[in-house]
């Protein structure tokens, strides 16, 4: 019962913050109109987006399958989500999200998506620094802060750590 619980919790988290994040201000941005920017630039505008929902959905799946629990701060999860992506970087939902922005600024080749996606990133970054990744020492102490040492915050490693 508790991943059920878990999984429409994240179910209902991810469209209304990542959906309203990547979705609803971006439209709201843009209406949606392009300035018909070069083939290959959307082109790889199409890949961030897909790249970015695929890695959004696994570390939802992760949260409720590892964690029993949602991303949502008001009902966190009972484990520490180490598995799967996040044994490659902290933060791939913060990642995916911005990818899915970016994406969409290259596809509809929009200066408002770009910035917007930079004041995301400040946003996020800010938010992790002074609230989520305290919060999760306090939560997981010793453990949690072996992963902050050990796997990195925002920029993917390419080999997964190895215990000896």
């Amino acid at each position: 019962m508790a991943r059920l619980r878990a999984a429409a919790g994240s179910i209902l988290f991810l469209f209304v913050a990542p959906g309203v994040v990547a979705g609803l201000v971006p439209w709201l941005l843009t209406g949606w109109d392009s300035s018909d920017p070069p083939a290959w630039l959307q082109v790889v505008g199409c890949v961030a987006i897909v790249a970015g929902t695929a890695v959004l959905v696994e570390a939802f799946a992760r949260f409720v399958v590892e964690g029993i629990g949602t991303p949502a701060p008001v009902a966190p999860t009972a484990n520490m989500v180490v598995g799967g992506l996040y044994r490659y970087v902290r933060n791939p939902m913060y990642l995916a999200v911005g990818s899915v922005i970016l994406g969409q600024a290259a596809v509809l080749g929009s200066w408002f998506c770009v910035a917007y996606a930079a004041l995301f990133g400040v946003t996020v970054w800010s938010f992790v620094h002074w609230y989520e990744e305290p919060t999760l020492r306090r939560q997981f102490g010793a453990p949690y802060k072996e992963y902050l040492r050990t796997v990195p915050g925002w920029w993917p490693r390419v080999l997964r750590h190895r215990r000896d």
